[in-house]
């Protein structure tokens, strides 16, 4: 009797396992930056709201604001919107910058 068994052998299963490995290893960098390049241009759009908040704030109390704590105060911003990645947004000189 001489029965077959189906299935895939061990140096098979290496090279499949070779490949996808390859694959994996050529795709992670180029997920990181774009990732980086998604949280750059989300902290770019950050700092604009945050400027027009401040054109909002001079022209509602005559002023510029000192911090992003009065333009929250003022209702033009949340506290979410006064950090972008961890880092704390400013107010100089009338523009909004990152720490």
């Amino acid at each position: 009797m001489n029965t077959l068994k189906k299935g895939f052998t061990l140096l098979e299963m290496v090279i499949v396992i070779a490949v996808i490995s390859v694959l994996f290893l050529l795709t992670v960098p180029n997920i990181q930056k774009v990732l980086s390049i998604v949280n750059d241009k989300g902290c770019q759009a950050m700092l604009k709201v945050v400027d027009a908040s401040v054109i909002q704030y001079q022209l509602e109390y005559g002023q510029t604001p000192s911090s992003t704590y009065d333009l929250v105060q003022a209702g033009l911003l949340s506290e979410k919107q006064t950090e972008c990645n961890h880092r704390a947004i400013t107010i100089i000189d009338g523009q909004a910058r990152l720490e």
